[in-house]
């Protein structure tokens, strides 16, 4: 366990209005989970996924696996 706080941060794309997810990818070394939070609820509900789990998540955005249009 660590006492480490998690540093959050938000994507470089996140200039529309603050709808975004923050992500404190500090933490996977030590908990091998990356928090996710919605920034408008800065002390609100918080999530962990596996480390494994988030970069899936992550290259299949990139992969565009995730568009609607």
């Amino acid at each position: 366990m660590t006492n480490e706080s998690p540093r959050w941060r938000k994507s470089s794309y996140s200039s529309n209005g603050g709808d975004c997810v923050e992500v404190a990818t500090n933490l996977v070394a030590t908990t091998g989970t990356v928090p996710l939070r919605d920034s408008k609820l800065a002390g609100g509900p918080r999530l962990s996924a596996s480390a494994e789990a988030f970069s899936s998540f992550v290259e299949g955005v990139r992969a565009g696996e995730f568009d609607t249009v």
